[in-house]
């Protein structure tokens, strides 16, 4: 499946949402679904173009992070 350019896309439809864990302050990614896509935007940032994902990247991703892959970047 072949990725949009994030400025080819509409974003001002998109629920935003970001993690619980991020305590509130603006020092977090925010994901929203676009299609069939999943777009990826800095929170403190977001006039800034998103990244765009499929859904088996995000998923490979999260799939990741619970086993634990990740967490040396902590």
């Amino acid at each position: 499946m072949s990725k949009p350019n994030p400025a080819d896309l509409d974003f001002s439809d998109a629920v935003w949402e970001k993690s619980p864990f991020s305590d509130g302050g603006n020092d977090c990614v925010e994901f929203a679904a676009i299609g069939s896509f999943i777009a990826v935007r800095d929170s403190k940032n977001p006039e800034q173009a998103p990244l765009v994902y499929t859904r088996g990247e995000i998923r490979a991703m999260i799939l990741g992070a619970k086993a634990g892959v990740f967490d040396h970047l902590a």
